[in-house]
């Protein structure tokens, strides 16, 4: 099948390691039409924007030929998995979502922790609880708190949000995660989501050895005994890599057909943590997108 993806391409912008003007300007370099901007603290902070800020920022953005795909709202440790943690955390990130709104995006994607296995799991109890409350404040505004693929199989994470009762809390799709984490099938993964996904990363990387995801992610209670070593093989890069696009395990080719498949119209927003120089791969990532976009792949 000849492609012709219609989407529209975008870059986080913290991945250039700047702050946010600075890469809200390379990100309109690199010629991506859309930013997703981190908006845990600093800056971005919820409680740092005024209603003006937010409107000015807005207008800047707008004014740049820009748009925010998405915020990104992950707040750290295991998520939701500690009841003690989870109001304050689900707190911020209304808030968080409030300023996606109030920027004209509603998206913010995030990690919940890892959903446990087994649902008579006690932690698998709090998470949904979280979650489920998260879910409902989405709807009522007509956003989405979107979680991040790879630290559970998609059909687990599937399973887990059937139960919510909604689709506040969807799914931003990182087909790099799965493919180095847990070793799932991201083109599977599309499909088994595809009720769920409302954005995307694009980003490639390669496992190099089977690990526990909690090693990865963490998870409340958990601590592998050689977790000193088991540190030094994630810094080092030796479990798995993250790699420029098209130089890791991710059939592009694939997945941008799944996602064409499923009539997945959001964003392909680039990430790339990692590298010597993330700018440079970061604009290579865009004209490697724009390849599909034209329809130039598998003709």
């Amino acid at each position: 099948m000849a492609l012709s993806l219609t989407n529209k391409i975008g870059v986080i912008i913290d991945c250039f390691g700047a702050g946010v003007r600075e890469g809200l300007n390379k990100a309109q370099e690199t010629g991506a039409e859309g930013v997703q901007i981190w908006a845990v603290s600093g800056e971005m902070d919820p409680g740092n924007l005024s209603f003006n800020s937010r409107k000015e920022l807005k207008g800047t953005i707008a004014g740049m030929g820009l748009e925010v795909s998405a915020l990104c709202g992950d707040l750290g440790g295991h998520g939701f998995q500690d009841h003690v943690e989870n109001p304050s955390k689900i707190e911020k990130s209304k808030r968080i979502l409030d300023l996606a709104m109030d920027l004209g995006c509603n998206v913010v994607t995030t990690h919940i922790g890892i959903v446990p296995e087994d649902p008579t799991d006690p932690v698998y109890r709090i998470m949904q609880e979280a979650c489920a409350e998260l879910c409902e404040y989405a709807s009522k505004v007509k956003g989405y708190f979107a979680v991040e693929t790879g630290p559970e199989t998609a059909a687990q994470l599937k399973t887990f949000l059937d139960t919510l009762g909604g689709k506040g809390v969807a799914v931003n799709f990182d087909p790099a995660n799965m493919v180095m984490v847990t070793g799932d099938d991201p083109v599977k993964g599309v499909h088994l989501l595809k009720d769920y996904i409302v954005h995307t990363h694009v980003k490639d990387g390669i496992r190099l050895q089977s690990v526990d995801p909690r090693v990865i992610y963490g998870a409340i209670g958990y601590k592998p005994l050689d977790h000193q070593n088991i540190a030094k093989l994630v810094s080092t890069g030796e479990l798995f890599r993250e790699l420029p696009l098209g130089e890791g395990e991710v059939d592009f080719d694939a997945y941008f057909a799944a996602l064409q498949d499923i009539g997945y119209g959001g964003y392909l927003t680039v990430e790339r943590e990692v590298g010597d120089d993330p700018e440079r791969d970061i604009l290579r990532a865009v004209s490697f997108i724009r390849k599909y976009r034209k329809g130039a792949a598998n003709q």
